[in-house]
């Protein structure tokens, strides 16, 4: 079993040409720390288009953390002019859809590989483009996605209210960072970071994410 995840940016064809090679940019260099964390030698990760990628996550216990960490990576994004300013509503956003799988077609390449993963993850996604929705999973287990598509629906009106600061911190937390940590590379206080972790719901996020990483592992081998 695998876990596969496939996203669109959010209204692409409305972002400037510095703000797409922004997000391009930033992407690249989290597929490069999602390499190192799953300890993969090689590109588990490829952007379509210029507006859509898609991975592969050999440990599909992890895939909901790493989907997370790239959607508050996309969030935080600013354009330079504004870069004072650390309230601001997001730029860039992404939908995310995350399937999880057999893996029985291998191939060199992503754009060639498929199995259930792949074929969970593309159809969800699909799916997401009439619901509104920005963030979904699916498994073979009924059960399973009901219960973590209800919690992914909360998750979302969390994630709808978030402003570039409050993904900021979310990424560092999602990245093990402290508070005081998170402060220094901010240049902020250690309350302001509290605060805009609180602000983004943090604690149940990180209540989510262990729910999610117990029943995967449960019931799906990696």
């Amino acid at each position: 079993m695998i876990a596969v995840i496939t996203a669109d940016l959010i209204n692409s064809s409305n972002y400037s040409k510095l703000l797409l090679t922004k997000v391009i940019s930033i992407l690249n260099k989290e597929f490069e720390l999602i390499w190192e964390q799953e300890g993969k030698k090689e590109n588990s990760f490829k952007i379509y288009r210029g507006d859509s990628f898609q991975g592969v996550i050999q440990n599909p216990e992890n895939a909901l953390h790493i989907a997370l960490q790239l959607k508050a990576a996309i969030n935080k994004i600013q354009n330079n002019s504004n870069s004072g300013r650390r309230t601001l509503s997001r730029e860039a956003d992404s939908k995310t859809a995350i399937g999880i799988g057999d893996y029985n077609f291998r191939r060199d390449s992503i754009g060639e590989s498929n199995g259930q993963a792949f074929q969970f993850s593309g159809r969800t996604l699909d799916e997401m483009k009439k619901n509104g929705r920005t963030l979904m999973l699916k498994t073979p287990d009924d059960n399973i996605n009901g219960e973590f598509n209800s919690s992914l629906l909360l998750l979302d009106t969390f994630i709808e209210k978030w402003s570039t600061a409050s993904a900021e911190v979310v990424y560092y937390l999602l990245h093990d960072y402290k508070e005081q940590e998170i402060a220094n590379t901010l240049k902020i206080s250690q309350s302001a970071v509290n605060q805009r972790k609180k602000a983004a719901g943090w604690e149940a996020i990180s209540t989510l994410l262990e729910r999610y990483q117990k029943v995967i592992s449960q019931n799906f081998n990696s």
